[in-house]
C-alpha cells in the first residue's frame, strides 16, 4: 500500500508541475483596424493670402464697370496688404514715380498682368494677388481706383 501511495503521489505530482510552470499566455492583440487615410494639410495662409470673411467682397455681378468705390474696396480688403508697403517690389499707392512706366503700358497690359500674375525686373505680382476668388472684374475695379490714386 505503500508503494500505492509513492505512485499515486508521484503521480499527482507529474501532473501537477508542468501547471505550476506553465505561464499565463498573454492576451492576444485586437486585429489590427484599419487607420484612415491621412489627408494632406493645407499650408497656413499668410495674412496676403487669406480670404476676408465670406460676402465681404463685392460680386462682379453688381459691380458697374469702373466703379472706383469697389475698387476701392477690393484694394483695400485684398491688395493694401502689399501696395500699401511696397512688399515683394509692389508699386506704393500714390507713389506716381513707380507707377508712371506701369500706367504709359496702358490699363489692358496693368489688368492681364493682375489678373494672371507677373514677374518683372522690381518684383512679381501673383495671380489675383493672390486672391483667386476675386473675379476679374473685381481686380480690374481695384487697378483703375490704384491708377487713379497714383496718377
Amino acid at each position: 500500500m505503500k508503494k500505492n501511495a509513492w505512485h499515486f503521489g508521484l503521480l499527482a505530482a507529474l501532473l501537477i508541475l508542468p501547471a505550476c510552470d506553465r505561464q499565463e499566455e498573454p492576451p492576444k492583440e485586437p486585429a489590427a483596424v484599419p487607420q484612415q487615410q491621412v489627408q494632406p494639410v493645407q499650408p497656413p495662409m499668410t495674412s496676403e493670402q487669406a480670404m476676408p470673411p465670406s460676402g465681404a467682397m463685392p460680386m462682379a455681378e453688381s459691380m458697374a464697370k469702373g466703379d472706383i468705390a469697389v475698387g476701392e474696396k477690393v484694394y483695400n480688403q485684398a491688395c493694401s496688404s502689399c501696395h500699401d508697403e511696397g512688399i515683394s517690389g509692389a508699386p506704393k499707392i500714390g507713389d506716381s514715380a513707380a507707377w508712371a512706366e506701369r500706367i504709359a503700358k496702358g490699363m489692358e497690359a496693368l489688368n492681364k498682368n493682375s489678373i494672371n500674375g507677373f514677374t518683372g525686373e522690381t518684383g512679381m505680382m501673383p495671380a489675383k494677388g493672390g486672391f483667386s476668388a476675386l473675379s476679374d472684374d473685381e481686380v480690374k475695379a481695384a487697378v483703375e481706383y490704384m491708377v487713379s490714386q497714383s496718377k
